[in-house]
């Protein structure tokens, strides 16, 4: 019997018990619809966070001062501990190789108003002017502030937080919460928006409103430097932008060696901390790892429905042998070798993997562009994917027929035709 011919006739006992048929692809189609939603999921997760990250600038590091159970992710909204001093930040700047140093802090706002309308709980960041150059945050309209003024930066969200839309020029008031003091600045500029409040940006949903302000005359959190004996403005975190891509490492070295040696912060910072340098490629390659382990994980889940729709192939396969056992029989007594029985059911099984496994690659991407759309993400599905569900689906179906042809092709021929 030759292919073609094993096919049609497999394909016309499919046929003949539709409803048998589709409950048994059911759970390949399962199956594989979870895992190919899921993997597209993941993969959209992870473009979206690394876009987020790479948006800044390929030179750029962030220093901070961390626990050593702390994530090596620093948060794109500031953090670490605060032991940074403005000497810091300026002999920072005087490094080989560096471009520019910006500081990085922020103000806890219990409310903020405009023109009567009032939020409540924003989070301000303090930075200098070149902090805009060293995230690579481009400007929509107006310009950076200037140090020592009383004016902010906002981004487009923020800009839409209040029952009127803020324009360049507008004055705001906000309310540092520590002691109620209220602070007028003139909105100086709006910014392109960047997505997330940390690296891993998940349950964000849309962008958050942001306001960024200058250091003075605004931040007041200050320390003695050990260095200077005098009192200092003091940060959470640096960020650093090399001269060029290919001086990060160099320019890494050398703050690491400034940090450890010379540093204010070395002084004032815990013994159980130390410092990261963490640069943009090392962060990219971090998350690549944490997400792909997550969906992984998920992904490992998911497989379950198929090795259980592998299991229905296999049960309703044998329930095919047994229902075609005078067939088997009649078909041996006019000449039907082992192989001829064996690549009938083989051919049959794998049909129905072959088909659960194209019809859940097209629920899957379907599914997965739902999910996508629904929490956020930009779709990021790999046509790999759908032939590698197909080779799923072929995969299901022989191991799952292999054991029933097997039974079948060996079934003797004259037990076969008494049976009834």
């Amino acid at each position: 019997m030759n292919v073609i011919e094993g096919a049609r006739i497999s394909w016309r006992n499919i046929r003949e018990h539709k409803l048998r048929s589709t409950l048994t692809t059911l759970g390949v189609i399962i199956g594989v619809a979870a895992v190919i939603t899921f993997v597209t999921l993941g993969a959209s997760l992870q473009q979206d966070i690394i876009s987020t990250v790479a948006g800044g600038n390929a030179a750029t590091m962030y220093v901070t001062a961390q626990s050593p159970g702390d994530s090596r992710l620093p948060s794109l909204g500031g953090g670490g501990s605060v032991v940074f001093t403005q000497y810091d930040v300026q002999q920072i700047r005087q490094l080989e190789g560096v471009e520019l140093a910006a500081p990085e802090s922020g103000i806890a706002a219990s409310t903020v108003t405009y023109n009567n309308s009032t939020v409540g709980r924003q989070w301000i960041t303090v930075s200098s002017p070149g902090y805009f150059r060293v995230r690579n945050i481009s400007f929509v309209e107006g310009r950076p502030y200037r140090m020592g003024e009383r004016e902010v930066v906002l981004n487009r969200p923020a800009t839409q937080m209040f029952a009127d839309n803020v324009t360049v020029g507008d004055n705001i008031t906000f309310t540092r919460a520590a002691n109620d003091e209220k602070l007028n600045a003139t909105v100086v500029g709006i910014v392109e928006t960047q997505s997330g409040g940390s690296v891993l940006g998940i349950g964000q949903g849309e962008a958050q409103p942001k306001i960024y302000a200058p250091t003075q005359p605004y931040y007041e959190r200050t320390v003695v430097s050990p260095s200077l004996r005098a009192r200092q403005l003091v940060y959470g975190r640096i960020l650093v932008k090399a001269e060029s891509p290919g001086q990060v490492d160099a320019v890494q070295g050398r703050v690491f060696n400034y940090l450890g040696e010379q540093s204010d912060a070395r002084q004032l910072k815990s013994q159980s901390y130390q410092f990261e340098v963490t640069t943009q490629g090392q962060i990219i390659g971090q998350i690549k790892q944490l997400t792909s382990t997550f969906t992984a994980y998920i992904t490992g889940i998911a497989v379950i429905s198929l090795i259980v729709g592998s299991i229905g192939i296999a049960n309703i396969m044998l329930v095919s042998v047994t229902e075609r056992t005078r067939e088997i029989g009649i078909m041996k007594a006019v000449g039907a070798q082992n192989r001829d029985v064996l690549q009938l059911f083989l051919v049959e099984a794998v049909m129905l993997g072959v088909l659960g496994s194209a019809l859940g690659a097209v629920v899957g991407i379907a599914g997965g562009y739902a999910g996508a759309q629904a929490i956020g993400l930009p779709l990021a599905f790999q046509p790999i994917w759908f032939v590698a569900s197909v080779a799923v689906g072929v995969v299901v179906g022989v191991l799952a027929g292999l054991y029933p042809a097997w039974d079948a092709a060996h079934t003797d021929p004259i037990d076969a035709l008494r049976y009834e």
